[in-house]
């Protein structure tokens, strides 16, 4: 069980190679990947402290919420590790379902083939349509599928890693399951998070999930080519986003038309770079 939201943790999940068909477990109780011990350690203790107060009873509960946040940490901490021997950006993007995070990725996979090395990792309760459609770009891609669980895990992304295996100096990008929640307590070793917001869901979510957007580095406010149609009103958006996380970055988009998505680029390049030279 997953003390920190109620979801089943049951081990259950499974990674399925888009280009075997072979499906494997990718649980959280996997043993610990081979990449072996890392070399430094980014501190993450704040997300006990989140874990705590996210928790409404008390004793055990909290207990058990300490041991599978520290648990998931160590394993995030190889994740980072093996990522940053390797140059390799991984960006974490989170959103509410339907957000467009995967037409996102569509489109960027496209037009910058060839550019920057991309590959993907899917994730999903079931299915494997998202992956499939990213696999179609010519992008390699596995999909996990956490069963009854919200949101992926350190140990679900040490196996895709695995399954990947992204060339040095390349991109990995992460498609978490569709929700404000529980992927902002689960560190996955990621370099960043993108949190996807479109204009249909309201623009007050910053203030309603509080932890995802003081989590992310970036926020990618979709779908502006609905914003006549909706009422969203979008420095007020940015503003309670800034309120929660005044260092995150905005960049507002139309993955459909294509509005704004150079902005995106020039960031995902620039992150790219950056990675790479402070490794």
């Amino acid at each position: 069980m997953c003390t920190s939201c109620g979801c089943s943790g049951d081990g259950k999940a499974s990674l399925t190679d888009l280009d075997t068909g072979e499906t494997r477990s990718a649980g959280f109780d996997e043993h610990l990947n081979h990449r072996g011990s890392a070399h430094h350690e980014h501190g993450h203790a704040h997300r006990h402290d989140e874990a705590h107060d996210h928790a409404r009873e008390q004793g055990t509960t909290i207990m058990l919420e300490q041991a599978l946040l520290a648990k998931n940490d160590h394993l995030a901490m190889h994740n980072r590790a093996w990522l940053a021997d390797h140059n390799i950006l991984a960006l974490n993007l989170v959103s509410s379902p339907g957000a467009g995070k995967t037409t996102l990725l569509e489109r960027t996979l496209c037009e910058l083939a060839g550019a920057i090395p991309i590959s993907v990792v899917e994730g999903d309760q079931e299915s494997v349509f998202d992956a499939e459609r990213i696999r179609a770009t010519g992008c390699r891609a596995v999909q996990i599928n956490t069963g009854t669980g919200c949101h992926l895990d350190a140990a679900m992304l040490a196996r895709g890693l695995d399954e990947l295996a992204p060339p040095p100096g390349s991109v990995v990008m992460i498609e978490n399951v569709g929700n404000l929640v529980c992927p902002a307590l689960f560190d996955l070793g990621e370099s960043a998070k993108v949190v996807v917001l479109s204009v249909t869901e309201g623009d007050d979510k910053p203030m309603k999930y509080p932890h995802m957007f003081r989590a992310a580095r970036l926020m990618l406010l979709n779908k502006l080519d609905l914003l006549a149609h909706v009422d969203f009103d979008l420095e007020r958006c940015i503003g309670y986003a800034r309120r929660v996380n005044p260092q995150i970055e905005v960049l507002a988009l139309s993955a459909r038309t294509g509005e704004g998505l150079d902005g995106w680029y020039q960031w995902l390049r620039a992150s790219a770079s950056t990675q790479r030279r402070t490794q």
